[in-house]
């Protein structure tokens, strides 16, 4: 009698549970997973995405600008003039989130560190409405000792740009991003600041499953509390570019127009000096190549 008594009380302990179980997993909500691919890359013309490819992935990046295209045919558009930059960088993901990169540029003959960094990722029922990611660097200027005059230490050859970035995936084909960034030279031209807080906007519109229109929009600001040059004799100009992306698994491919000559940012929201809106634009181009291990 007593064993009958204690299989049935067995069954009901674990019948319970079960029921238990059950319960729990109904009432259980399913786990918010990421959106889908809000950019295909981790560069937007001269602007970093909130974007970083999965861990233990290496990246190759090329990124190239010819000359003014205020010539029109006879310098082909720029692609003859002087003034052309190029940039050539290794990026590596050393685990979820979290990219290191290095790179080298021609003008300046910068060599520049670099870290990215994802702290939230927008979520497909916006628990996490937004992706928020903080990206920095460390430049060194690469020219003779000369440039920097008489009393030339190694430390003004560095400079210094840190930036906030925040995204959103508005729907299936538009996602836009606001960044805003502050750079800092060891040393600087005469008349020009050491210091610069700059905006950004830009965004991309994809029409094709491998096809997207880029754009962007950078203003470095006229800020008087950190300015040691009160009348902004030389201020740097706005950065506009628009551009046409083709992306696979492992490769994108942007070509664009933009005003900046520089590729590293500091370079772009301390010294740019081209405006748009008289015709001061270049052509460019950026390829990149994925390869995970």
């Amino acid at each position: 009698m007593k064993k009958r008594l204690f299989s049935i009380a067995l069954m009901m302990c674990f019948g319970f549970m079960a029921f238990a179980q059950e319960e729990t997993a109904a009432t259980e909500k399913p786990k918010d997973k990421p959106v889908r691919a809000p950019f295909q890359s981790g560069l937007l013309i001269d602007n970093q995405t909130t974007y970083i490819p999965s861990a233990k992935t290496l990246e190759y990046v090329i990124q190239h600008k010819f000359g003014k295209m205020e010539n029109g045919f006879s310098d082909l558009f720029g692609l003859y003039a002087p003034g052309a930059n190029i940039r050539l960088g290794l990026n590596y993901v050393i685990m979820k989130n979290l990219q290191l990169g290095y790179g080298i540029t021609r003008t300046n003959m910068y060599s520049d560190f670099n870290v990215k960094y994802t702290i939230l990722e927008q979520t497909r029922n916006n628990t996490i409405p937004v992706a928020v990611a903080l990206y920095g660097n460390m430049a060194i200027d690469g020219r003779n000792e000369k440039v920097f005059g008489t009393e030339y230490a190694f430390t003004n050859r560095f400079s210094y740009f840190a930036q906030l970035i925040v995204g959103r995936k508005v729907n299936d084909w538009l996602s836009l991003q606001l960044n805003t960034s502050f750079t800092h030279y060891n040393s600087t031209d005469s008349l020009i600041d050491h210091d610069k807080i700059s905006v950004g906007f830009n965004g991309r519109a994809q029409f094709s499953p491998q096809s997207s229109i880029l754009f962007q929009y950078d203003i470095p600001l006229k800020v008087k509390g950190i300015a040691e040059y009160r009348d902004f004799t030389r201020p740097a100009k706005p950065n506009f570019g628009i551009g046409w992306e083709i992306s696979t698994s492992t490769h994108a491919f942007h070509i664009y127009v933009s005003s900046a000559d520089g590729i590293v940012p500091q370079h772009n929201a301390m010294y740019n000096l081209n405006d748009w809106t008289k015709g001061d634009l270049m052509l460019g181009f950026t390829i990149t190549r994925l390869w995970s291990f």
